[in-house]
């Protein structure tokens, strides 16, 4: 009697238990469903109200964080669907934590693709920030790089503690690690951290031309490492960053106009009127020159040297074109060559006179 009550038993709870099965299955499956619509509801109508509500603020990060967290936000009503269809099915201990573990590890992934897009080189906030702040496209790239390297490695550090997996010892390794590395290559990150001096501060930007105490060319490009730059018998020369971060640099390229200093030596031949028709005709041509500043020209008569007299000339040209300036001065001082000869002084050279005050007396005595 108890084996064929066991028997009509058995079958009436497999049945149930097949039953309940289906019936949380199709619920699950419903759940899911429901959750795709809801995504093409709020894909379709949604998000285009709420892009116009945006545009409407009159801010402009609102507008690059929308677009940054678009495709993440599709997905997330995807991954919600998914999680909460499998939360209904019945399923074991284990099992539910798994798919936990699962759905956070997702949201975090989710996360992490909104900031990485934010941190796009081509992405609208970073050119924002590029322009409002005036940053070169080289260090946004730099920072671009380094805020992702950083935003995956800590994603990647707390998707293993979602996990369960101990990262003190990873974090202690990597601080170690990147110590090593600093003091192996401190070279280079002084090179590195130069590069990023000169690219904020601009001393200098691709096509200037620039002086230092040991070289005189032209830049051609800006690395964080190294600046190539181009010398005037065409020669490539690289120049560590460190180095021209810690040099005088002279920017010719920015110069408003470009000195001439010089004295004219006259020789002491020269009457005191013709020293001031020198003086005065010189000022006057200078004065007079198209391609001389008007700014500051001085002539004045100012040295008694050993073998001539001094005549100070400083004015400034107003072109810095190095072959431009090189024919002002050319002309410059084929004028002043004019002058000189139209007043009928002389350029001195060094030389020394020897003045005899008295002869010694000739030996007439022949021998006799």
């Amino acid at each position: 009697m108890h084996g064929l009550l066991d028997q009509l038993a058995l079958p009436s709870l497999q049945t149930i238990w097949t039953y309940h099965i289906v019936q949380a299955s199709t619920i699950a499956l419903l759940i899911f469903l429901g959750f795709i619509v809801l995504g093409i509801l709020v894909r379709k109508y949604a998000f285009p109200r709420l892009e116009e509500l945006v545009k409407k603020s009159g801010s402009d990060y609102d507008d690059k964080l929308l677009a940054a967290f678009y495709g993440p936000a599709q997905w997330l009503i995807f991954i919600l669907g998914f999680y909460f269809a499998l939360r209904y099915l019945p399923l074991s201990a284990d099992t539910d934590l798994l798919v936990l573990n699962l759905f956070r590890t997702l949201i975090i992934i989710l996360i992490a693709w909104g900031l990485y897009s934010l941190t796009d080189t081509d992405s609208p906030l970073a050119q924002e920030l590029q322009r409002k702040f005036d940053l070169d496209a080289i260090i946004t790239g730099f920072f671009s790089k380094t805020a992702r390297f950083v935003l995956i490695a800590l994603v990647l550090v707390v998707i293993a503690q979602e996990w369960g997996y101990d990262v003190n010892g990873f974090i202690a390794g990597l601080g170690l690690g990147g110590l090593a590395f600093a003091l192996a290559a401190k070279d280079i990150l002084a090179n590195i951290f130069g590069g990023i001096v000169i690219i904020l501060e601009k001393p200098f930007v691709s096509g200037d031309w620039i002086t230092t105490n040991t070289i005189d060319g032209v830049v051609e490009t800006i690395t964080f490492r190294t600046t190539r730059i181009r010398g005037f018998d065409e020669s490539l020369i690289l120049v560590p960053n460190a180095t021209l971060a810690n040099e005088s640099i002279t920017n010719n390229t920015r110069r408003g106009k470009r000195r001439v200093s010089f004295y004219l030596q006259i020789s002491y031949e020269s009457t005191r009127e013709q020293i001031q028709q020198c003086v005065d005709r010189i000022k006057a041509m200078l004065e007079n020159h198209p391609d001389v500043h008007p700014e500051t020209i001085m002539v004045y008569f100012e040295h008694f040297n050993d073998s001539s007299l001094g005549i100070k000339v400083y004015f400034f040209t107003v072109t810095t074109v190095w072959a431009e300036y090189l024919a002002v001065r050319e002309d410059v001082n084929l004028k002043i060559i004019e002058i000189l000869e139209n007043i009928g002084v002389n350029i001195a050279f060094p030389s020394q006179s020897v003045y005899i005050e008295k002869m010694p007396p000739q030996n007439n005595n022949t021998g006799k």
